[in-house]
């Protein structure tokens, strides 16, 4: 398939790539697509290696080598860095971008039956905190992540890029409704531990070798935390000891954190 100069940031060629800086715009237009935007040769490379199929690429005219080993399997246009940043709304720095087909979301039943070890996210509408989540998840043994419906979109090129790809690597389904949907988890074996800095928190360490055993770590958004209701479905509530007056971390801190302590006696 012969590569394609673009040289118009308006060719409707690159529909899929307009305006990517705009969450708004691009909440409203992949998911109805069904597609998503991966930015950068490392993260496009394992998106194809997940198993996506692509819909084109988009690349600086002076990197189109170094997709030359896809140019078959999905069109390719090339562009100079004025109609990229044009077209995108942003200077598109790592010089290759693609757009993905997305997949079925897994069934939940099944990916509870699959999984040992988890972690759920209630209300984390922060793209780069689901792709740090994600990438924490990938690196220290979680099996899945569980979403609940107002969770940012694992999918958003941000979260992607954050996660170096690695978004493509742990599955993932939303789950409702919620906070109901906890007992769905609780049913299917899970010790749910809702991550919360309140008063009656157990520090995480001290876990009991049954509560980890098959256990859902339940993180809430930046500031507001796990909702009241989330924390009543869950079975344990845990804190991660702060010391020098800190009170918490960043969620996605705090997620690498728990996911080690979890999986340190496998």
């Amino acid at each position: 398939m012969p590569v394609t100069v673009i040289t118009e940031p308006g060719d409707e060629r690159l529909a899929d790539y307009r305006a990517l800086t705009d969450v708004e715009l691009r909440t409203r237009w992949e998911p109805p697509h069904g597609l998503f935007i991966a930015e950068g040769e490392l993260v496009l490379r394992r998106a194809l290696r997940a198993g996506y199929r692509p819909r084109s690429f988009l690349v600086d005219e002076k990197r189109v080598d170094q997709i030359g080993d896809l140019t078959e399997t999905a069109p390719v246009y090339a562009a100079g860095q004025s109609v990229l940043e044009q077209a995108t709304g942003f200077h598109v720095h790592r010089g290759v971008l693609a757009s993905f087909h997305r997949r079925p979301l897994p069934d939940v039943d099944t990916l509870l039956a699959g999984a040992r070890r988890l972690a759920i996210l209630e209300d984390v509408n922060n793209h780069t905190n689901v792709g740090a989540i994600f990438r924490g998840a990938a690196a220290l043994g979680v099996d899945a992540v569980l979403l609940s419906p107002t969770c940012a979109d694992p999918l958003y090129r941000r979260s992607v890029r954050v996660s170096m790809g690695e978004v493509f690597a742990v599955p993932y389904a939303t789950v409702a409704p919620w906070p109901d949907a906890l007992a769905r988890v609780r049913r299917a074996g899970f010790t749910v531990i809702a991550m919360t800095p309140g008063v009656d928190a157990v520090p995480l360490q001290r876990l009991t070798k049954e509560q980890r055993h098959r256990a859902a770590l339940l993180l809430g958004a930046e500031g507001p935390g796990i909702t009241p209701g989330a924390i009543r479905a869950s079975d344990v509530r845990v804190a991660i000891p702060m010391r020098n007056g800190v009170d918490s971390l960043n969620v996605a801190a705090a997620a690498a954190v728990a996911f080690w302590e979890l999986g340190r006696e496998d």
